[in-house]
């Protein structure tokens, strides 16, 4: 595996690789890697001849100061990682080597209100961090390839329909949520809970397991009071959302097709996310 921790030179060889008709896969992280991330090498492996990683803790995307001091940072541990799982190029940047100018010279797309629900409306400007990350790696990597997880259902939406804004020609691939046995979604964040909190935090797989199993019987406003009482009976859990929406779109529908419950909840000081397609 090939490490880079200037664009310069990444992009140099990139180039040389398209120019010879390669496809190149991309899977952009924050480190602190698990068997999630893993499946998305694998998966970028199975569909492209190079397989490009970034690890990049973007500060712009945090609108905690804290919750960016606390990310877990275990660079050598990833590496080890990567290579065995047969990544070919990682991409370690520096903030100033991403930011060369400064982190305020970025303009969002304007893409409507899928951006300022859910996510976005308890985490102002995350969503704008992310775009601008996603886009200034897609500038230096220069993918035909784009792998991202699942869990992240929002983010992976917006940075479809910004790769689409910006004419990217850019196949984008969702990959499913990888789970530990008791269900909970793998996280960056979860080496953050005790052993206790992780059996805790079972419940919230189980009551988005419980919704879609009782879609048939319930409306969505009962489902997501329910599902709300559930995930708020145990004065350890703080539930900031529960939604059941639509899909594509992430807003609120009457109908019982094409829908997606989607929550967050603090444990431990430590803020889950889940989803579930009903």
């Amino acid at each position: 595996m090939i490490s880079y921790k200037r664009s310069h030179y990444l992009t140099q060889f990139i180039e040389r690789q398209k120019a010879a008709g390669k496809k190149i896969g991309f899977v952009p992280t924050m480190g602190a890697l698990h068997a999630g991330h893993i499946s998305l090498i694998e998966a970028a492996k199975k569909e492209c001849n190079i397989v490009v990683c970034s690890i990049f803790v973007n500060p712009t995307q945090f609108n905690n100061p804290e919750d960016l001091l606390k990310y877990p940072r275990t660079l050598e541990a990833d590496m080890n990682l990567l290579e065995a799982a047969g990544c070919d190029l990682l991409f370690i940047p520096s903030v100033n080597e991403m930011y060369p100018k400064g982190t305020l010279n970025f303009k969002a797309p304007n893409l409507g209100a899928i951006v300022e629900v859910l996510e976005g409306s308890h985490r102002p400007g995350h969503f704008e961090g992310v775009m601008q990350v996603v886009s200034l790696l897609l500038d230096k990597v220069q993918a035909t390839h784009l792998f991202m997880g699942l869990k992240d259902y929002q983010q992976f939406a917006i940075c479809s329909k910004m790769v689409a804004f910006q004419k990217r020609n850019i196949v984008m691939r969702g990959l499913d949520t990888m789970r530990e046995a008791n269900g909970l979604a793998m996280s960056s964040r979860n080496v953050r809970l005790s052993k206790k909190g992780r059996r805790k935090a079972s419940i919230i797989f189980e009551t988005l397991s419980w919704v879609k199993s009782n879609l048939a019987q319930c409306n969505i406003s009962e489902l997501q009071v329910k599902a709300s009482e559930k995930l708020s009976n145990d004065t350890d859990f703080t539930l900031e959302y529960f939604a059941i929406v639509d899909k594509d779109t992430l807003q609120e529908s009457k109908s019982k097709e094409n829908l997606i419950a989607l929550c967050a909840v603090w444990l431990e000081g430590v803020r889950l996310i889940d989803n579930m397609i009903l």
